[in-house]
């Protein structure tokens, strides 16, 4: 196992699902990407830079695209969820739409790789 499975596995069972299945739409998209810890929290990496991060919180999980830019391209399609400069957050029982994750990463992907 590498860091992102490492800091999942002792996840609630809904928690560790949710996250687990952001990670696997990224590699399954970005299958080179690495995994790391990036500024502090379990991470893909690509280049050597975070393409995406997970983290679960007490009342909610987030996503980190360590970018304003890619969170801004899909914000309009993510009514209902809380959104700040470099964090998607979500809960299990209200995922992120399986497109706008794919799009996040992709997003994130050509800014790494421009």
């Amino acid at each position: 196992m590498g860091a992102v499975d490492d800091s999942l596995a002792d996840l609630p069972e809904l928690e560790r699902g949710s996250l687990q299945r952001v990670i696997s739409i990224a590699r399954t998209i970005v299958p080179e990407a690495e995994e790391g810890m990036s500024y502090g929290m379990p991470a893909l990496k690509l280049d050597g830079k975070p393409l995406i991060g997970v983290v679960a919180a007490a009342k909610h999980l987030s996503v980190f695209p360590f970018s304003p830019a890619v969170i801004d391209a899909v914000a309009g399609r993510l009514e209902g969820y809380s959104l700040s400069k470099g964090t998607i957050r979500f809960t299990p029982d209200h995922p992120l739409p399986d497109d706008v994750l794919e799009d996040i990463i992709r997003l994130r992907r050509a800014e790494i790789r421009k």
